[in-house]
């Protein structure tokens, strides 16, 4: 890995300024992203329904693998729950496919390579920035932020939402 890119790793991976994120109750910005197989996926699918949109820094790295294997090792307890899990992150769909057959993801993971959805809600601070920071929400129904995490810890995101939910964390 280049040095430039593991510095702007490290820098983004921490937790977004309270100040940038949206808060429970607000509006989640409508958006529409392309998918690992290259299908567009917008909010506008997604009303009516409970999700939890993970940001995670840089498919195939250590943290967001971590994060997303305890996501998928905690699916059956999300579908039970009625959220759908879907990642995003600013790689190419080429990678998110990599990363979800790797990882034998049964979710779906969205590219925003603009930034756009990512700066609307606090996982960049601009459109320059080169990885998502890690961050999460959890958007109900009605289109509203239900949960936002700020403080994201890979290895318990999972059990973390469900909890949030009164979920069972069962594997």
């Amino acid at each position: 890995m280049r040095l430039p890119v593991l510095i702007a790793l490290l820098a983004c991976a921490g937790a977004a300024q309270a100040a940038d994120m949206l808060k429970a109750g607000d509006p989640f910005p409508a958006w529409s992203l392309l998918d690992q197989t290259g299908a567009t996926v917008t909010s506008r699918d997604l009303a009516g329904k409970t999700y939890l949109l993970w940001f995670y820094p840089k498919a195939m790295t250590p943290g967001c693998t971590a994060e997303g294997q305890g996501l998928r090792d905690h699916f059956t307890a999300f579908r039970s729950a009625g959220i759908e899990i879907i990642g995003v992150s600013f790689d190419d769909p080429k990678d998110n496919a990599t990363f979800v057959q790797q990882q034998q993801f049964p979710f779906r993971l969205l590219s925003d390579r603009e930034r756009t959805l990512a700066a609307a809600v606090g996982a960049a601070d601009s459109r320059d920035q080169p990885v998502a920071r890690r961050i999460s929400y959890l958007v109900g129904p009605d289109g509203k932020v239900r949960h936002a995490y700020a403080a994201v810890s890979p290895a318990t995101h999972a059990q973390q939402v469900l909890a949030d939910v009164g979920e069972p964390a069962k594997p």
